[in-house]
């Protein structure tokens, strides 16, 4: 810029600031500063030709000079020689830029140093004075070698005791000759929107850097692991900042901070995401003692509740009105696990677990996982319409056949049908690579713009079972499906998909046609729209 155009700038700032007055009356801000009021004394003018001197407002912006004076000390920086490998896949990859939810990858690859070793660099923080040290997994992820940085300078070389990839937590182990400074984990669980904090890292290389903002949200599921469940901030996090610790004003961790929102692949935009300390603490501790992670099992694959299948689940109306239905629909429950030794089944609603409210099907599995295996718990279910409960106890995840769908992970289903139905024949189950113990209806075709295609169903799909009731033939589905939308009621459909059990529900004003007659034709075929 040259001094004619900066000329044009400064002429330009009095006019905009001109633009920018504003009145309130009578109002407090959330900071303190009160706005003009009619009974309220004008500031003293500045005299003509003398010196201003500005008068403080009683109250100012929080203060975290102190604070960070003391925390800092126990934050590290982390360097990593990572194996290429891994590099290119981890910079290519959900890590990178595809994913619109990146983990802050601490490094960029050069193009010539692709075969070789790369150093990444993020953050940690010391949690313990004999060298116990938290960061992310993907910071240590395929590292042949790594350091920690102390904030006087101090290099220590480190040794990685253990990683757990679903929630991307790391410990690490450093030895020192003398005892060294470390920070304790707070309670996440009372952390609340608006509230301040701040996050120490090591972004871009720029150790010791601190950022503060207010929680904006909690428990968000940002689909990046099945136990997602991070704190959202809008302090300014970074490629580097990972494993870094985010503290609230009382000097505790309450988050490790793991992913940003970049729609572009980029910096931070001021949508951060923070691991909260209740997840760390049960994790590191583990961690600690065997070098793995143990979750707990329950043995259901559940999904979320749509209004039309809580109605046809004679579930209670929500407290407030156009809520969404809370709960955890059972899909299915694995044979010989905790939740079938427990007496429960397809169809039940989980809606308490050891008395708090179970809001979701992600819920219930961050919740269960937790869990250590042995403990018993109480859920809380409503089975047709009547509430009742269940003492489990809870296995082992790890040690689970077909654990994928053991800790309630949800599915998603469509909320409405129409399509054509065949049999069950020795030669279909062939072509789907089903199994002589299945038994259900399967859907041979979905009209376009049908109730069933704005749901989703699909030509394959296996009708198993309409209300609760059991169907082997396209007339006991059409039977079925007339009956409920007769009585203005939806239907509840219980379905095959790859494998998975899911439901549908089907409402009678949803429906695009009436129902078909329930007469088959020579080849089996019937309708039910």
């Amino acid at each position: 810029m040259n001094d004619k155009q900066r000329g044009r700038v400064r002429n330009r700032v009095p006019a905009l600031l001109a633009g920018c007055a504003f009145f309130v009356g009578g109002v407090v801000s959330p900071l303190g500063v009160h706005s003009a009021r009619a009974d309220t004394a004008p500031a003293p003018a500045a005299s003509v030709g003398g010196m201003i001197k500005p008068t403080s407002p009683e109250q100012r912006i929080p203060d975290f000079v102190g604070l960070v004076k003391q925390v800092k000390p126990a934050v590290v920086s982390i360097t990593a020689m990572i194996k290429a490998s891994v590099a290119e896949s981890e910079n290519g990859g959900g890590m990178g830029g595809g994913s619109p939810f990146p983990f802050p990858f601490p490094f960029q690859m050069m193009p010539q140093q692709s075969r070789q070793p790369v150093e990444a660099r993020g953050s940690g923080f010391v949690i313990s004075a004999d060298g116990y040290v938290v960061t992310n997994n993907h910071v240590v992820k395929g590292a042949t070698k790594v350091t920690v940085t102390l904030d006087d300078g101090t290099t220590l070389p480190a040794r990685v005791v253990g990683r757990d990839s679903k929630t991307d937590l790391a410990l690490l182990k450093v030895t020192s000759s003398q005892k060294l400074p470390f920070i304790e984990l707070g309670r996440s669980d009372d952390v609340q929107p608006g509230e301040w904090v701040i996050a120490v890292g090591n972004p871009y290389g720029l150790g010791g850097t601190v950022t503060a903002g207010i929680v904006s949200a909690r428990g968000r599921d940002i689909n990046e692991g099945p136990y997602d469940n991070f704190i959202q901030v809008d302090a300014p996090i970074n490629r580097g900042n990972s494993g870094g610790p985010l503290f609230t004003q009382d000097g505790k961790v309450v988050g490790v901070n793991t992913a940003i929102l970049s729609p572009s692949g980029g910096g931070s935009i001021g949508i951060g995401f923070a691991i909260p300390s209740d997840t760390v603490r049960s994790v590191v501790d583990q961690l600690r003692k065997s070098g793995h992670v143990v979750r707990g099992y329950l043995g259901v694959n559940a999904q979320t509740i749509s209004p039309a299948m809580a109605s046809a689940l004679n579930l209670p109306a929500p407290t407030q009105p156009g809520a969404p239905p809370a709960g955890a629909l059972v899909a299915s429950v694995a044979p010989g696990s905790p939740a079938e030794k427990a007496g429960l089944k397809t169809e039940d609603v989980v809606t308490e677990l050891n008395g708090q409210k179970v809001g979701s099907p992600h819920d219930l599995a961050v919740r269960v996982a937790d869990i250590a295996p042995g403990t018993q718990i109480t859920l809380s279910y409503i089975r047709a319409g009547k509430p009742d409960t269940a003492k489990v106890t809870v296995g082992n995840l790890s040690g689970a056949a077909g654990a994928s769908a053991a800790s309630g992970s949800p599915t998603s289903a469509g909320q409405h049908l129409g399509v054509s139905l065949v049999p069950l024949t020795q030669q279909t189950r062939q072509q789907l690579g089903l199994g002589a113990d299945v038994h259900g209806v399967v859907v041979s075709d979905v009209e376009p713009g049908s109730a069933a295609d704005q749901a989703g169903v699909r030509p394959g799909d296996v009708i198993q079972a309409v209300g609760g009731a059991s169907v082997d033939t396209p007339k006991a589905v059409v039977g079925a499906v007339h009956a409920a939308l007769g009585a203005k009621k939806p239907v509840l459909l219980r379905i095959l998909r790859e494998g998975q059990s899911l439901f549908v529900a089907v409402s009678p004003d949803q429906g695009a046609a009436a129902p078909a007659s329930g007469d088959g034709d020579a080849d089996g075929d019937d309708d039910a729209n």
